[in-house]
């Protein structure tokens, strides 16, 4: 049996699950990043929770044809250092060497959006397509992008920033300090912003009984029939639609996947999204279809993705 560790750094929490090789976690292990600590603590909480994974899986670490970690922020992942991670507070940190260190194996990194990516691609809602691209859409506007099985990582700078991306020159402001990014538009926060200002110009609409930071409401009353968030809506998937068309036009993937909190719209969301790509891509309706799909694996897909950083696919 064949074993791997696959390490989910967050802000908030660290992940760790052992995956064997029917690509299943069997074993999990999870502690509190509490990233305001001096980063020796970090790492040695990160390398606990891995052996904790590692001795419920039942196995030791050296049972384990590899190791890998997805973390926040710019990582180059070529040499295993973390350039900046806004949410954890580090720059320039060499987080593999810091865990081989640790461990006493080596460890391989990319950023968590790339690692989703991939972790879709080995057993999810992609698996065994040869190129996808995962987009996400929660408060930010996350992405990845897997070219013949492998992690597309840019090599000059971070690649892949598919969030800042201007979708409109002059527009919003971004929290990247840019404006006219995707994100600002197309994350669930672009969407609320829209809800309110529809709400403000239209207070007849039923939004407005719903939660102010509820980005599920302009679905719902669509749904209901409320002209004001069907219009919302319809501007929001124009938003996320003609971003996808930039991403196909340029990579040509086999499968897009959609993740993050607004998926959660379901067929609301896919559907819009599937007719709006294949009208406006390059070539139009005489294009092979690209079909856009839900993502499958929610958090366990930056797991299963950084456990197989190393691994070369087979299709």
């Amino acid at each position: 049996m064949e074993y791997r560790v696959g390490i989910d750094l967050g802000g908030t929490n660290v992940v760790v699950g052992v995956v064997d090789e029917n690509k299943e976690i069997i074993a999990r292990a999870a502690v509190k990043t509490r990233p305001d600590r001096m980063l020796d603590d970090v790492i040695y909480d990160i390398a606990c929770c891995v052996k904790e994974a590692v001795k419920k899986a039942g196995i030791t670490l050296q049972d384990c044809v590899s190791v890998g970690i997805g973390s926040p922020g710019y990582c180059r992942a070529s040499e295993g250092m973390v350039v900046y991670a806004n949410n954890l507070g580090w720059k320039n940190v060499p987080l593999c060497d810091e865990l081989r260190q640790e461990l006493g194996v080596p460890v391989r990194l990319s950023n968590d959006a790339n690692c989703a990516a991939l972790g879709e691609v080995v057993a999810g809602a992609a698996k065994g397509a040869k190129s996808a691209i995962m987009i996400t859409l929660g408060t930010g506007v996350g992405g990845g992008v897997i070219l013949n099985g492998k992690v597309y990582e840019g090599d000059v700078g971070p690649g892949t920033e598919m969030g800042h991306t201007t979708l409109i020159l002059g527009g919003e402001p971004c929290t990247c300090g840019q404006r006219g990014c995707l994100e600002a538009y197309a994350s669930a926060t672009g969407l609320l912003r829209q809800r309110h200002r529809a709400e403000a110009a239209h207070p007849e609409t039923t939004m407005k009984r719903f939660d102010p930071a509820d980005g599920s409401a302009p679905f719902i009353c669509a749904a209901e029939g409320d002209e004001t968030a069907k219009a919302v809506v319809e501007q929001y998937i124009t938003y996320v639609g003609a971003g996808i068309v930039n991403f196909v036009n340029i990579f040509a993937p086999e499968v897009v996947l959609i993740g993050g909190g607004v998926s959660n719209a379901g067929e609301a969301l896919i559907g819009p999204l599937n007719e709006y790509v294949q009208a406006n891509r390059y070539g139009g309706h005489r294009s092979p279809t690209c079909p856009i799909c839900r993502a499958a694996l929610g958090g366990d897909a930056g797991i299963i993705g950084a456990a197989y950083l190393d691994a070369d696919l087979e299709f």
